[in-house]
């Protein structure tokens, strides 16, 4: 399989980096900045991609890579700090700029032939975000294009293949960015268009069957798209040696089980074992308040009810779980970037040490979008595919105060009106996240001529990129009004509908 390998040099743009050359229809993979040229000849990469970083080349613990990654006869692109490391390596020199340059600039490409730039503008809009710049030029190397701030803003090493640009072209304040990266991967890389859906499917049902053998393989199935996408492809490499494991906590959302169960076990044909552990659930969180606590006790009432449920499956060698690129990419701690930290992922939701498996990840080299891409080629249901991120601990979590059973059922009535409503507003997947959280505050109210003291509903409804930051949605007043007249009329116990106008930060999109 053609790939491209980036060096990640503790840029919080390397993921992007890569999910830009992955649009290509290419493969590409994030290693250390540190690891060993022979490491990356063993990929057998078309092209190498140093990232950028908020390091100084100079300064004393600065990352550096293995300086044999330039005798591997392949091009490089080095990208902001990326380009600093050519000049550094190959005997050009960076100092401090004048001034830091972040934000938008324009580039003129003075070169219109240079393979980088090829079938594009003379003038291009581009995003900085540097301190260091390039002073002198390594032996070779040639000026293809300047900024207002440098005068080596884009340089080329035509015999070697080597370029390097100060701006980052995979964000989308740099619009002709992604056009720069296919220059790279396809004109100079000479990578085709391999890297699709189809072909990886085809690819990693292989790989599944040949590490998984004839042995059983066990996967907690939660119903969200990870699981369910995991589940489907190992059931399509291996069958009927594949058991899924449902625990319904009582924390999930309306009809959640019965869809788990049609999908799965009734149209897909897998082993679904469903484990109703409800009543623990409740009773083991009965009079808890702090979030903290709530998420603890759910947490190791999960593994109890796991562990037992899968010694009820047999016997079995593998474990399987939903794992994604961006929880595998180990990236070395760099010295003033402590967001750069090694992830750990093989923890298995904290299961206890004496349950032995080994692990299956069919989606450790995907990213979400390309898992939601991925569903859709297994055939699963919309529903599941484009479904919206659900917290760990369910309800819980949007139940604020002590959980009961009634309050739960109030919530989830109320969160499936805001699901059906937003979807036939089709609001439902433009958003983030879209749910209700019912409050521990009662008010008065007037309902059929009579008073009422009742429950509050919270709506919360967020749109984002990943999580890490969010902001809230400008929902249509219309549908606003119609979701709060449905709560307050079909929920009973509701009599008052509030609405959550709070961006993350300062808020969380959850409420505990």
């Amino acid at each position: 399989m053609e790939q491209i390998v980036i060096l990640d040099f503790g840029s919080q743009y390397t993921q992007v980096i890569a999910r830009r050359i992955r649009e290509c229809n290419v493969y590409s993979t994030i290693l250390p900045f540190n690891a060993p040229a022979s490491e990356i000849a063993a990929l057998k990469p078309k092209g190498l991609i140093l990232s950028g970083g908020p390091s100084s080349v100079y300064a004393p613990k600065a990352p550096l890579p293995d300086k044999g990654i330039f005798k591997l006869g392949i091009p490089v692109l080095g990208i902001c700090y990326g380009v600093q490391i050519l000049a550094h390596f190959l005997g050009g020199k960076v100092e401090k700029g004048d001034k830091r340059e972040y934000g938008k600039g324009t580039l003129t490409v003075n070169d219109r032939e240079c393979a980088l730039f090829r079938h594009l503008p003379a003038q291009l809009q581009v995003w900085n975000s540097h301190g260091d710049k390039l002073t002198r030029l390594p032996k070779d190397f040639v000026v293809v294009g300047t900024t207002d701030n440098s005068g080596y803003a884009a340089i080329e090493h035509a015999q070697k293949r080597y370029f390097g640009i100060q701006f980052h072209p995979e964000v989308v304040h740099t619009p002709r960015g992604k056009d720069i990266l296919a220059n790279f991967v396809h004109g100079v890389c000479g990578c085709g268009k391999g890297w699709t859906m189809r072909n990886y499917v085809d690819q990693a049902t292989d790989e599944i069957r040949r590490q998984v053998g004839k042995e059983r393989v066990i996967l907690g199935l939660s119903g969200g798209v990870d699981s369910s996408v995991a589940a489907a492809l190992i059931h399509r490499a291996v069958g009927d040696q594949l058991t899924c494991i449902f625990v319904n906590n009582g924390l999930l959302r309306s009809r959640e089980a019965e869809v788990v169960q049609e999908v799965f076990g009734r149209n897909f044909k897998i082993r679904l074992q469903y484990e109703n552990a409800t009543p623990l659930f409740l009773r083991k969180l009965k009079g808890i308040v702090d979030p903290e606590r709530k998420r603890k006790v759910i947490g190791k009432t999960f593994i109890d009810v796991f562990q037992t449920a899968t010694k009820r499956a047999g016997k079995a060698r593998f474990l399987a779980q939903g794992t994604l690129y961006p929880d595998v990419i180990e990236s070395v701690p760099i010295a003033g970037n402590p967001a750069a930290m090694i992830k750990s992922h093989h923890n298995v939701g904290g299961l206890p040490k004496n349950m032995k498996f080994e692990l299956v990840e069919p989606l450790r080299c995907l990213f979400k979008d390309e898992v939601r891409m991925l569903g859709q080629e297994l055939g699963l249901p919309r529903e599941i595919v484009q479904r919206q991120p659900f917290p760990g601990p369910g309800l819980a979590v949007r139940c604020l105060g002590a959980i009961t059973g009634p309050k739960l059922d109030i919530l989830r009535k109320a969160d499936a009106v805001v699901v059906e409503e937003m979807k036939a507003a089709d609001w439902y997947y433009k958003t983030w996240q879209t749910f209700a959280v019912l409050l521990p505050v009662r008010s008065v109210g007037v309902q059929g001529d009579e008073r009422t003291y009742d429950f509050t509903i919270a709506l919360r409804a967020v749109e984002s990129q990943d999580g890490m930051t969010a902001d809230w949605v400008r929902l249509p007043y219309d549908l606003l009004e119609k979701i709060s007249t449905r709560i307050t009329n079909e929920v009973r116990g509701v009599n008052r509908v509030v609405l959550d106008l709070t961006s993350k930060p300062p808020g969380t999109i959850e409420w505990e």
